[in-house]
């Protein structure tokens, strides 16, 4: 199928939107049409510092609703809401311990370019175009394995979720998962972005007694406060 898409020809060059041809999706892999998707700092270093192959479709916090799935797929139907994480092997000791973040081939699912397989699902004419962090979200739709998908409520709205898929599980789970701060412990934050923010939430959750917010941004830091710092 044609989509449009935010295509990066080179390193340094700027987004330009354009047609890209689209593969349907394999046995395992879900079709999804892309509602909203986070914009992360991640993508411009991809961008503008070549981590993966060129010519690329970025992009990795997608939220959308899935329009096809392949015949292997039984968690997801067509009209179910999901948001699009990174890829992960499934197979490797670290997925099977519940520690996709660290799967063996982590950088190869997510900055190689190609889909588990191997092979392309994007291409511009007679020239492959490269796949980020397992579904290229800069685009109208994206071809994601059904392990990347994590499916939400269709009362919330997706133009909200996109950063669940990176930004806020990487603030919260840090805190959560890694910090773990006992109740009533103190913690600092630096830096109120998106990741800041969540690591922020994430602390009142855990019950820190004291929470410190550093930012030079004012805007951010009542934002911090509203959201559960004491102290920014």
């Amino acid at each position: 199928m044609k989509i449009r898409a935010a295509l990066t020809h080179a390193e340094g060059k700027p987004f330009a939107l354009e047609e890209v041809s689209l593969s349907a999706p394999k046995s395992n892999e879900v079709l999804v049409k892309i509602v909203a998707t986070g914009v992360c700092h991640t993508d411009a270093v991809a961008r503008d510092l070549g981590i993966s192959p060129y010519p690329i479709v970025l992009g990795h916090e997608g939220a959308g609703i899935v329009e096809q799935v392949g015949d292997n797929v039984t968690r997801l139907a067509p009209g179910d809401h999901v948001v699009i994480s990174f890829a992960h092997c499934g197979q490797c000791d670290n997925c099977l311990t519940g520690r996709p973040t660290v799967c063996a081939r982590f950088n190869e699912l997510n900055f190689g370019g190609r889909m588990e397989d191997d092979s392309y699902r994007l291409r511009q004419g007679s020239t492959d175009v490269a796949t980020f962090f397992g579904q290229s979200s800069f685009g109208t739709h994206a071809v994601a394995h059904e392990r990347n998908l994590v499916k939400v409520d269709k009362d919330v709205d997706l133009s909200l979720l996109g950063p669940l898929c990176c930004g806020i599980q990487t603030g919260a789970g840090t805190v959560l998962n890694r910090l773990k701060p006992e109740f009533g412990t103190s913690i600092a934050i630096y830096g109120c972005g998106a990741v800041g923010l969540s690591a922020i939430m994430a602390a009142r959750i855990a019950n820190c007694r004291h929470i410190f917010a550093v930012d030079v941004h004012d805007s951010r830091l009542q934002l911090a406060k509203e959201l559960g710092a004491t102290h920014a």
